[in-house]
């Protein structure tokens, strides 16, 4: 008998076409901007319309996004760290295009973290070459290595070997890089309205509207709203594990209806899982596929990190949970918690995600999240 269901947002209950949107906007920023690398200011500008927007990320993910698809079919789940690699790659191939003449200064480079000074230097050298950006070839050198998640980011300390002749460790850790492109990706997605309650830091450039207020629901809201009622009538307890941060999780819920369903102790987000990352202070990565999310959306933010992180595991009660969720990260942590999983087909692959699931051994498989009513009414009889 089911009595919790914790469930992911996107893909799930919001569509992440507008994350993927931001994440494209943010690699072309970083490249193009003035305020980064600037190689050619004038693609930049502020606001895009949508068919801008498709066009620049068709360009940087790829024809049908097969870039993302490539990232979470190895396990790689956030935004953050496919903007990261998307964008660390371009840094490297730009610099390959100049390594004979600059080895030097790219060494100096490579010695300690980068920062946004570190890239404006990197800038001004490399405004005196005709360069070219080649999107299509990350795929190509990716699919040469074996790595998946985090360590998807060593790949890019042996690329610069292979490319630049440096020995680099800049890329493995989250550092100043990753910390930029969050921020920069943050500012598209949020906007000027919410950033410094999103990230604590001002904009580095104002003039965005952000995507909180056009969010796209994957079921009617009220369809969504009445699965969430009917199943804390039918006892069942509900709670949230997403990569989403916190604002991006709270703001939408509200706007559509959907926070009042919920206990917000049970509603775990990317800003829970990075304060327990701080909290440990080991390097060692807790979001998804890590169970972390779901067993602090299971238990509560009121317990310990590390009550939860000693947590045996699988769990003595698995069979009562059942995680929901679109992508093998999700599968991955609810089978390391000995939960019940249901995949539901509206993330980025759609259906073609299928055959994924049942490889991997998804319990259920449903077109839409609304099913979740008719799957607990068959499996509770």
């Amino acid at each position: 008998m089911v009595q919790t269901i914790l469930f992911d947002v996107d893909g799930v209950l919001l569509s992440e076409e507008r994350y993927f949107d931001a994440s494209a906007l943010t690699v072309w920023e970083l490249l193009y901007s003035e305020n980064y690398l600037g190689i050619a200011p004038e693609k930049f500008k502020t606001s895009y319309s949508d068919e801008e927007i498709a066009s620049i990320r068709k360009q940087v993910f790829e024809e049908a996004d097969q870039v993302l698809k490539f990232f979470k079919s190895r396990g790689l789940n956030a935004n953050w760290d496919m903007i990261y690699i998307a964008f660390s790659y371009q840094l490297i191939h730009l610099l390959s295009q100049i390594k004979d003449q600059e080895h030097s200064q790219i060494v100096n480079w490579f010695k300690n973290e980068m920062d946004r000074k570190t890239l404006l230097e990197i800038k001004d050298v490399l405004k005196r070459y005709k360069l070219e950006i080649d999107f299509s070839k990350l795929l190509e050198d990716f699919k040469k290595f074996p790595q998946a998640k985090r360590e998807l980011f060593i790949v890019l300390d042996k690329l610069a070997e292979e490319k630049l002749r440096v020995q680099s460790e800049i890329f493995k850790q989250k550092g100043s890089l990753w910390s930029i492109c969050e921020h920069c990706s943050q500012e598209w997605y949020v906007g000027d309205k919410n950033i410094l309650a999103s990230t604590g830091r001002a904009s580095v450039q104002t003039g965005k509207k952000g995507f909180l207020d056009d969010e796209k629901v994957l079921a009617k809201p009220e369809e969504i709203a009445d699965l969430f009622q009917f199943l804390r009538e039918s006892g069942i307890s509900i709670g949230i594990g997403t990569g989403r941060p916190e604002l991006e999780t709270i703001e939408p819920f509200a706007a559509l209806g959907w926070l009042d369903q919920f206990d917000v102790q049970h509603i775990v987000t990317a800003d829970d899982v990075l304060k327990a990352e701080n909290t440990r202070g080991s390097g060692i990565s807790l979001s998804k596929p890590h169970p972390f999310t779901y067993l602090m959306a299971l238990k509560g933010k009121g317990a310990k990190v590390d009550e939860i992180l000693n947590q045996k595991l699988p769990i003595e009660y698995g069979n009562e949970v059942l995680v929901v969720g679109d992508s093998l990260a999700d599968l991955l942590a609810a089978q390391k918690m000995g939960c019940r999983f249901a995949a539901v087909l509206t993330g980025l692959s759609g259906k073609d995600a299928r055959t994924e699931f049942e490889e991997h051994n998804a319990e259920f498989i449903l077109d839409s999240v609304l099913d979740i009513k008719k799957l607990i009414t068959s499996i509770c009889k």
